[in-house]
């Protein structure tokens, strides 16, 4: 099944469906003071940019933001895919997506915080997978055993 990904507004009714199932999907994984949720409006911002993957019929099937945190760091957030569409990519496509945009914004790095458990373990094989390495906290994270925290360097493209 095509996909296709674009730039979208947060303030759909399909698009906030989509994070209302993100949130569900969220809610038994951890408790809620550990989970760091950006609100559509919050997503509709100017420091952020959200994608939305949306199948042939035109159906919000997936999603995921950069929000920038100044001149060097971006930050993903709120990757989510329906579950009917898990294992078809989606969440791979978003990302390089994610990481085109910071790559043109000329940002050094790429980070984000995600949850533990079985329940992340299919998230953290993707960003795993696509070269974003562990590390501690950041920004105003708490550490604590509820997050997982990676990133991605792009100061040697920069560079390069």
């Amino acid at each position: 099944m095509a996909i296709s990904i674009a730039i979208e507004t947060p303030l759909q009714d399909d698009v906030r469906a989509l994070v209302a199932r993100l949130n569900d999907h969220l809610l038994p994984l951890s408790p809620l003071e550990f989970q760091f949720k950006m609100t559509v409006e919050q997503m509709a911002g100017s420091d952020t940019t959200l994608f939305v993957a949306r199948n042939e019929a035109g159906a919000a099937v997936g999603m995921g933001a950069l929000k920038v945190h100044g001149p060097e760091l971006g930050e993903v957030k709120r990757m989510y895919t329906v579950p009917e569409m898990r294992g078809q990519r989606v969440g791979r496509q978003m990302l390089e997506h994610i990481v085109t945009l910071a790559r043109q914004r000329g940002l050094a790095t790429v980070m984000l915080e995600t949850g533990t458990g079985e329940g992340m373990a299919e998230a953290h094989r993707l960003y795993a997978r696509y070269g974003f390495v562990e590390r501690g906290p950041f920004l105003d994270y708490p550490n604590s055993e509820w997050s997982a925290f990676f990133e991605l360097r792009l100061e040697a493209e920069r560079a390069a």
